[in-house]
């Protein structure tokens, strides 16, 4: 049987022999064995709030060296452990393989990269982030009914940051002009659109405060191991984070994972991108030009780095992941009208058919939708009209009279 170890330095898969009698102290023994991790120091767990910055008490924890393991092959398993506990390095992948031999001359590059050191970071910047529940719902289905997982789909996630906790509250996802398969997501984006979505988070009192995208099932294999994230994710991820312009700024990933009994569920996870994978890209060092034939759990670099005690020219992604706890809320906006960007277009006779099914409400809130807000934010001024408007569904307070004779107009043209 073989089993997925995921802890913050990767993941990594051990063999159990005899699956059968085996207990929790074997699988211990094994993981100090295979990954030189004492015993003593190790926190196991079936749950992946482990691995996060500051986890529960309530983490189940696999303690009981007596007890049978009664997994299943394939299952992963969550280890922690203090930073360093590592007493020697397994034999590394080629992510880090040494580079260069015994005499080799030194450059001024040799010694810049031994001073770029790459280690995992162990907290967050985000305290955590909540995703509104309708708006997140919305996303997630239309990946799994219309695209099955098929081809990856992405959305840049706005909303507020809480001042004194940092967290983040996602309140509503922008779906930018895309094109997705397996492996790769090509961003078209529009800056005049991207433009109206600012203005309407601006009028809602919001700001862009992070990415999500979805993972497609059939995504190219790793021949060195499992891996959470793929290089083209690694570097799209880095470079959004950077233009993001907050410390804050959260990435979540939407999946599909499928069970040994066949059945599937989709599973949200959020973390941010290390800072040193940020200035890594800032700096020119990450490489940015994936090829078909690399290897996607790890990413190149431009030269060398240290990484896990090795001169390294390829580092592996995980290092560069910094879990952050998600929960939901339910936030100030319906999700009612058709999504921007799917295929379709959306046409007059949706926002007729949206304000004939919700005239019992107050226009205020028969408007209340940031996607149709969108719709409308075409015939308004970007800088005057557009976050006028937002602000009247912030405050729930009365439309102005031109206003609501406009967006009447445009519905009867459907």
């Amino acid at each position: 049987m073989i089993l997925r170890i995921r802890s913050r330095d990767g993941t990594d898969r051990i063999t159990v022999p005899d699956p059968a009698s085996a207990t929790v102290a074997d699988l211990q023994r094994l993981i100090e064995s295979h990954l030189t991790v004492p015993v003593p120091v190790q926190r196991i767990s079936l749950d992946p709030a482990l691995l996060l910055p500051t986890p529960s008490a309530a983490v189940p924890l696999l303690a009981d060296p007596a007890a049978p393991l009664r997994l299943a092959n394939g299952t992963f398993v969550y280890l922690a452990y203090p930073p360093d506990a590592r007493s020697a390095r397994p034999p590394p992948p080629r992510a880090l393989s040494a580079a260069g031999s015994f005499g080799r001359k030194m450059t001024m590059d040799d010694l810049i990269a031994r001073q770029v050191r790459v280690t995992r970071q162990e907290n967050a910047l985000c305290a955590a982030a909540s995703f509104d529940r309708d708006a997140a719902n919305a996303f997630q289905l239309y990946v799994a009914e219309s695209l099955a997982f098929a081809a990856k789909r992405a959305g840049f996630l706005y909303g507020r940051v809480d001042a004194e906790t940092k967290g983040v509250f996602v309140d509503f996802i922008y779906e930018p002009p895309q094109q997705g398969s397996e492996d790769v997501l090509h961003l078209m984006r529009d800056p005049d659109e991207e433009a109206r979505v600012d203005a309407i988070a601006e009028g809602l009192g919001m700001r862009r405060v992070g990415l999500v995208f979805t993972q497609a099932v059939g995504r190219k294999a790793s021949e060195t191991g499992e891996y959470t994230v793929s290089n083209r994710e690694v570097v799209q991820a880095a470079q959004l984070q950077a233009e993001g312009g907050i410390p804050e700024w959260v990435t979540a990933i939407v999946k599909l994972e499928v069970g040994d009994d066949g059945t599937g569920d989709v599973h949200f996870e959020a973390f941010q991108m290390s800072e040193i994978c940020v200035k890594l890209f800032k700096d020119g060092v990450l490489e940015t030009e994936v090829g078909d034939s690399d290897d996607p759990r790890l990413s190149k670099m431009r030269k060398e780095v240290v990484a896990g005690g090795k001169d390294t020219m390829e580092v592996d992604n995980d290092f560069f992941l910094v879990p952050v706890k998600i929960s939901d809320h339910q936030g100030p906006l319906s999700v009612g009208f058709p999504i921007e960007n799917r295929g379709s277009p959306v046409g007059m006779s949706a926002l007729r058919s949206h304000l004939d099914r919700t005239k019992h409400l107050a226009f205020v809130r028969r408007i209340s939708d940031f996607h149709l807000l969108l719709k409308i934010a075409t015939f308004l001024d970007v800088k005057a009209d557009v976050p006028t408007l937002a602000a009247c569904v912030k405050t729930q307070s009365r439309v102005p009279e031109g206003y609501q004779l406009l967006i009447e107009s445009l519905a009867s043209q459907g």
